[in-house]
């Protein structure tokens, strides 16, 4: 059979029926695609809910998560909180110990240190406490001849206590006053015989008044000195007339030294030349208290012993 040319039909077919191809050609093209898109529309649609829903899901375990979580960390809380008290209750008792630790330490170390000082050293002699003839401190040293007021004539002091002396002594030099040691240390014998000769020349009565009796004078320590200055023709009587002696009531206990016999007490004459090496620490509370060594009670004295030499 033989088919028509086209183009023999071609000349049959109208403008308007071409207008009319070409606009439902693109309606129907239009409608492929609108279905395409509305396919793909719903298919996100789709995916959108189910990713949503899972979204919803994951946060709900989230806050329960999350509240999970809060319930552990007051419970940690809690448990930080008991913990901290029952270190502090340890601390508490540990503090108490080493505070009773340092209690102890402290009386070892004071009972050491009172082991190694001679018990004699703060007694109150004068008429009170007796040394026998054969004391003799642990330990003497000759006093250098720059600061005896004699250097011919050699004089000791306890070993422990001559620093102390001769910072007094340079103290003194250094705030322009003239201070040397008259007498230190005396032996037992030296005493006897000294008492005698006061006795001799005096009279037993007046001898006593400002004499010690072999064993109960300061100067067997050791730790004694009779200061002088210049100007005295090297006797004693005056020097509480003095400027040196002014310095000494001002100044010798920031070296532990105390006048052993001031105005009106009850042993010796006034003996403004006469100090004794007590420690800085009793010699500034008899300072500050406006007391004299032999006013104290001698339990309270021996408290400061283990202090002498501090």
């Amino acid at each position: 059979m033989k088919h028509p040319d086209i183009k023999s039909l071609w000349p049959s077919i109208t403008p308007a029926a071409v207008v009319f191809l070409v606009l439902f050609g693109l309606l129907v093209y239009g409608f492929i695609k609108i279905s395409a898109l509305t396919e793909n529309v719903n298919s996100l649609t789709v995916e959108l809910a189910s990713t949503t829903t899972a979204l919803s899901q994951s946060t709900s375990e989230l806050a329960l998560n999350i509240t999970d979580l809060r319930s552990q960390t007051v419970g940690l809380s809690d448990t930080l909180s008991s913990t901290q008290q029952n270190i502090d209750a340890v601390s508490s008792k540990v503090g108490g110990v080493e505070q009773k630790v340092g209690t102890i330490s402290g009386t070892v170390g004071t009972l050491e240190k009172l082991s190694q000082i001679d018990p004699e050293l703060l007694k109150k002699y004068s008429k009170v406490y007796f040394m026998n003839e054969n004391y003799v401190p642990a330990h003497l040293a000759g006093i250098p001849a720059g600061y005896l007021y004699n250097e011919t004539k050699p004089e000791q002091f306890l070993t422990e206590a001559q620093p102390f002396l001769q910072s007094l002594l340079d103290a003194a030099k250094a705030g322009g006053v003239t201070l040397y040691v008259k007498s230190a240390y005396r032996s037992f014998g030296e005493q006897e015989s000294l008492k005698s000769q006061y006795t001799v020349v005096y009279g037993a009565g007046t001898a006593n008044s400002f004499s010690a009796d072999q064993g109960y004078s300061e100067h067997q320590l050791g730790t004694t000195a009779d200061f002088i200055t210049t100007g005295l023709g090297g006797q004693l009587d005056g020097f509480g007339d003095t400027a040196a002696y002014q310095w000494l009531l001002g100044n010798a206990y920031r070296y532990g030294f105390v006048l052993s016999y001031p105005k009106d007490n009850g042993f010796y004459i006034y003996e403004p030349w006469h100090w004794r090496f007590v420690g800085v620490k009793l010699a500034t509370y008899l300072h500050n208290n406006n007391m004299n060594f032999y006013e104290m009670d001698q339990r309270d004295i021996d408290a400061y012993l283990a202090d002498i030499f501090d």
